[in-house]
């Protein structure tokens, strides 16, 4: 039986792994990093790499794996502050990770499908691409936070709100980015894209939702 956690020490091992994750991505391709953490202000980095993307990217599968590690932090942390506990299953933290990975990587092998099917390779092709690229700045930018909510500043409501909130606003750039890049296309199967919203982007994270408070 996995044991209950009341300190930061499982935390910060999962900190300082996604940060090897990252490293060893810097590692392997050192400007393709630096335009990636400028992507919010330039869009440099979509226009270049989204002509060279494969499916299996070893850049974007380490960022991968620290964006899984820190989601889970962060999920782990607004899970005890509004269940209102500051012990915490190991337990609820592996399902989070796992469930996290798993739905990431079933949703893009869901919409390849789809995309095959539809024979609209190229168009899912570069949204994914900026999807996953805006996620894995998310991971960028959740080290930082989750290290100031674990070590610095109070964890209370209003602080992950905010961090929500800022959170919130990078995916949503990321959506306005997509969508301004496919804007015609979209235009003209809105009926469709509005099923593809809800059958991709918001069923799969109530799914989560309910997975992690079982």
């Amino acid at each position: 039986m996995l044991r209950d956690i009341a300190s930061n020490e499982l935390f910060t091992i999962l900190i300082v792994t996604g940060l090897i994750f990252v490293t060893l991505a810097k590692m392997v391709s050192p400007k393709r990093f630096n335009d990636l953490i400028s992507i919010i202000s330039n869009f440099k980095y979509l226009k270049i790499y989204g002509r060279e993307q494969k499916f299996l990217d070893t850049f974007d599968g380490l960022l991968f794996v620290n964006l899984m590690l820190s989601v889970s932090i962060f999920g782990s942390i607004v899970y005890q502050n509004m269940m209102d506990t500051k012990i915490l299953s190991i337990n609820i933290i592996v399902k989070l990770i796992f469930g996290i990975g798993s739905l990431i990587l079933i949703k893009v092998l869901l919409e390849r499908l789809i995309a095959s099917l539809f024979n609209i390779d190229s168009v899912i092709d570069s949204y994914l691409f900026q999807k996953i690229s805006y996620k894995n700045f998310m991971g960028l930018v959740l080290i930082p936070i989750n290290a100031l909510l674990l070590y610095t500043i109070p964890q209370s409501l209003t602080n992950i709100y905010i961090m929500v909130i800022l959170l919130l606003i990078i995916n949503l750039l990321g959506v306005m980015t997509s969508f301004k890049s496919h804007q015609s296309l979209l235009k003209h199967n809105f009926f469709y894209f509005i099923l593809y919203l809800c059958a991709l982007e918001i069923a799969p994270y109530i799914i989560l939702f309910k997975v992690f408070i079982a």
